[in-house]
């Protein structure tokens, strides 16, 4: 490329958003460029589950033919509260169907249907089944050489690089995988092919989840000829008349000039790492405890200080400004450390959450965003928000926990480094692990009396489907509650992380970048992370980012053709 590129709209960000907008405009007849920081595409959304929220699409509406809008619009007034957008949550129940088949029919994006309840099915407008979508698995191979250049997925979640799809039914077959026949031949083929895999490409070829959903997209870009140039960081937006008219590049490939015709999208993943604007921002880093993100590490917040270098609001309104995810160190052989999401091991019978005074404070069944909230409510006042997951020695061989997997699986290592605690009765458990012991002895004493039952009378565990959709359907009659009674006990300590940042900069509802007096920066736009999240700081269902960020990223990349003059 010339030092001086022109085109018609440039996209700053390879994730989910910044794609769809990209792919939207192309479609539309625009010349359209993509500009990725780092050396690989994919963005948060390579190390994501690859779900998306799209109520009312076609694949929800087979599962659930009673859902309607109405009721949508009603669980999203109830659960964005203060933050209920009229505006922009019609547009996303009007525009994220229309997305949805628009991709299906025009690129290679696939979607399937999931089993996933809302979070919170029983909040009025809530429904058990028919909103969240997932993207189909998808053979890397057939990017070609740019499947070199596909972020790889979050180390911590896969097993010797093999990745598990965001459903039920995949994980069960491994947590059954000594237990059933059936089982042990799923995982037996997946593991052999994983190996072949290995062996020939260096990483697996068959993705799932978030690395299917941004090789999808991919794929669609590059067979549009857009070009998506990575280890491209963009260092300034330029301006001409109060209007964006491109950017500047940094970065290995020297400075470039890029200009654009009819727009700029920023779309650089939010700032989970922007460690002033996150100083700010996060309740708990506020009072000196610990954050730990497994987002990309290069989302630095980029878009949004470029977007307030010239003139644009960004403001950091939400009481939770970020998804937030209960995570672990795990500590590495080569004195490195990766970071563990706590997304499954919560909802399991026989696991509970205790703080360091060993009382329990939340049901350990709600979504992730959800126990993160209360942990950094019930650690108000402290310095330390931090919590830790305890079990007995027969739940540990049955499920795992963090990123000691089940029996027959070896979990000495894990009790060397530290990460995995152990005590032979929960007094000595206690001390290890720097609990209070009598409050652990008492805890456990008191939720074994209603566990025995199936029953949790602190905080009604198991007493939702969303709360039983990844628990243990075969644990009887509570698939999330057992008791915790056979030593030996261990424990897993558990710091704040997240898995994206909601708050950001405000836009109007077709995404144009808004100064503090309300008016748009003509040309000037942000989708995805970057743009404030139309959830007021809530995570309502599975694929709340990843839908919205799609929907609006389509609605963008519309809008600019609809602005340029361009015909759809």
């Amino acid at each position: 490329m010339s030092e001086n590129f022109e085109c018609d709209v440039i996209v700053v960000g390879s994730g989910a958003a910044g794609l769809t907008a990209a792919i939207t405009a192309k479609k539309r007849g625009l010349k359209v460029i993509v500009l990725e920081k780092e050396p690989v595409f994919g963005g948060t959304t390579a190390l994501s589950g690859g779900v998306l929220w799209i109520p009312l699409n076609e694949h929800g509406r087979k599962q659930n033919p009673d859902d309607t809008r109405l009721a949508v619009r009603t669980y999203m007034m109830q659960e964005t509260g203060s933050y209920f957008d009229e505006a922009a949550v019609d547009a996303f129940i009007e525009n994220g169907p229309k997305m949805v088949a628009f991709f299906e029919r025009e690129t290679e994006m696939k979607f399937v249907p999931t089993m996933y309840p809302d979070y919170h099915p029983n909040v009025a407008g809530g429904v058990d089944i028919g909103r969240s979508i997932l993207a189909a698995p998808f053979d890397i191979r057939r990017l070609g050489k740019d499947m070199l250049r596909l972020k790889p997925p979050l180390k911590t979640i896969t097993f010797i690089g093999m990745m598990f799809n965001s459903s039920n039914a995949d994980l069960k077959h491994f947590f059954q995988a000594t237990k059933s026949l059936t089982s042990f031949i799923y995982v037996a083929k997946r593991l052999i092919t994983h190996i072949k895999e290995l062996a020939l490409y260096q990483r697996g070829i068959h993705v799932t989840s978030g690395n299917a959903l941004a090789a999808r997209l991919a794929k669609s870009a590059l067979d549009l000829n857009i070009p998506i140039l990575t280890s491209s960081p963009v260092v300034e937006i330029l301006m001409e008349n109060g209007n964006a008219i491109g950017v500047r590049t940094g970065g290995e490939h020297g400075e470039k000039r890029l200009t654009a015709r009819h727009g700029v999208v920023l779309a650089c993943g939010g700032f989970p790492h922007d460690v002033k604007r996150i100083a700010k921002a996060y309740p708990h880093l506020q009072r000196g405890g610990e954050h730990l993100s497994p987002t990309p590490v290069s989302n630095t917040g980029d878009g949004l200080n470029m977007a307030e270098v010239v003139g644009g609001k960004v403001e950091i309104r939400f009481k939770d400004a970020a998804a937030w995810m209960p995570v672990s160190y795990v500590p590495y052989a080569n004195g490195e450390f990766g970071v563990f999401p706590h997304l499954l091991d919560r909802y399991k019978p026989g696991i509970i959450g205790v703080l360091k005074n060993g009382k329990r404070f939340t049901n350990e069944s709600n979504s992730y965003h959800d126990v993160g909230a209360d942990l950094i409510r019930a650690c108000a006042g402290q310095k330390d928000t931090t919590m830790w997951l305890i079990c007995d020695k027969l739940t540990l061989a049955k499920y795992g926990i963090g990123f000691v997997k089940p029996a027959p699986m070896p979990v000495g290592r894990f009790l060397r480094n530290g990460y995995l605690l152990k005590g032979n009765t929960l007094a000595e458990l206690a001390k290890n692990a720097g609990i209070d012991p009598a409050g652990l002895e008492q805890t456990v004493h008191e939720f074994n009396i209603g566990a025995v039952k199936g029953e949790d009378s602190a905080f009604g565990r198991g007493t939702t489907t969303f709360n039983r959709y990844l628990a243990d359907i075969e644990n009887k009659p509570n698939p999330c509650v057992a008791p915790v009674q056979k030593g030996p006990f261990y424990a897993v300590k558990i710091v704040m992380g997240d898995l994206g940042t909601f708050d950001g900069i405000q836009t109007s509802v077709a995404g144009e970048v808004l100064r503090d007096d309300g008016s748009a920066i003509d040309g000037l736009y942000a989708v995805g992370n970057d743009r404030a999240s139309i959830m007021g700081g809530n995570y309502p269902a599975a694929g709340i980012t990843h839908g919205p960020n799609m929907t609006f990223g389509f609605v963008t990349g519309n809008h600019i053709a609809d602005k340029a003059g361009v015909h759809a």
